[in-house]
């Protein structure tokens, strides 16, 4: 089937291949967030002195195993606002547009320019665990932003009378599940912030927080891996009894798919953890651990998604219908993305 629907002479983005860019912007800030961990891991973090450039009169790496480790996560880092940018320009682009996706492609940019701006403060500072763990923290918010990006643009369009060529998302918000059920998966999202902080923290005050030089948070490492262990435990407990209430109340197949997602990867990255504590934290385990963190928030995240949709209709019967069907035709239709 052919996908390429850009119009050139008018300047125009199908809502479709819309949907294929802002999902590309996932992926791409998914990979820079292990791509980055696997810098700091390999204690490449410092490999070039200067930023933008790596080291002062080269624009590209010397041939150094950990220079190029770092130079390369750059690189990485421009194919990512390649796409950021692609992301933002389809947004003006679509047709029809829509002023809740551009506000959100905003967002992917100034979160785009704040990371440049917290990365090149790492370095300067000679990754020092505090701005590290921001770096990682601010690279979760924008993840989160192009995940409720794509979710949007899957959203039908409902033409707007008042400006020809824009339109809204059709429908109004409707839960599609019981407000308790709601609240519940809200706190999962909340509960996967507690964690991946603490997590941070953990990461922070041990081995892998930063440069090999560089001072460590002042905690008792195996207190703050105990109170972030404690923390996922609870979180499993309630993940469960959440997919196991709404299980019983008989929500939709798509939900609790998405549900039980959420809940392997969970039970995956707890194993990772403990592995890892126990193991003496080897980097290799450190490496799955962030991809599994990525991972789990972009899982909660559709979750939560799933639990609301968007109500189109009535639709408007025909003059001639066949007896029966305009009760159909008038019932209101529930899309979820």
């Amino acid at each position: 089937m052919r996908l390429a629907t850009l119009d050139l002479r008018r300047r125009t983005l199908s809502p479709r291949t819309f949907c294929v860019l802002t999902s590309l912007a996932v992926w791409a800030l998914a990979a820079i967030m292990v791509t980055g961990a696997a810098v700091r891991l390999t204690g490449s973090g410092l490999g070039c002195s200067d930023w933008p450039t790596c080291s002062e009169g080269n624009v590209v790496a010397p041939l150094q195993f950990h220079a190029w480790m770092e130079f390369g996560n750059r690189l990485i880092t421009g194919l990512v606002s390649v796409a950021i940018v692609v992301a933002v320009l389809g947004s003006l682009m679509r047709s029809p547009r829509r002023k809740d996706l551009i506000w959100l492609s905003g967002g992917l940019v100034a979160g785009l320019v704040a990371q440049i701006v917290l990365g090149g403060e790492t370095v300067r500072h000679h990754l020092e665990p505090q701005f590290v763990m921001s770096h990682f923290l601010l690279s979760i918010v924008l993840l989160a932003d192009a995940v409720a990006l794509r979710h949007r643009a899957g959203l039908a369009d409902e033409p707007r009378q008042d400006r020809p060529g824009w339109a809204r998302a059709a429908g109004r918000p409707v839960r599609l599940v019981s407000l308790e059920h709601l609240l519940m998966g809200r706190l999962l999202i909340a509960a996967t912030s507690v964690v991946v902080v603490l997590g941070t923290v953990v990461t922070s005050t041990g081995p892998h927080g930063g440069a090999p030089n560089a001072p460590r948070f002042a905690f008792s490492l195996h207190d703050v891996a105990q109170l972030h262990g404690t923390s996922v435990e609870v979180y499993l407990v309630f993940c469960l009894a959440t997919l196991w209430s709404m299980h019983r109340s008989g929500v939709s197949a798509e939900i609790m798919r998405r549900g039980e997602w959420l809940l392997v990867i969970l039970v995956a990255q707890a194993g990772v953890g403990y592995a890892q504590y126990f193991t003496g934290v080897p980097v290799l385990l450190v490496g799955i651990h962030v991809a599994g963190a990525v991972s789990l928030v972009v899982a909660v995240l559709w979750f939560n998604l799933a639990l609301t949709g968007r109500e189109i209709g009535p639709v408007v019967a025909p003059t001639v219908a066949v007896e029966g069907s305009a009760a159909a035709l008038a019932a209101p239709t529930v899309q979820v993305p």
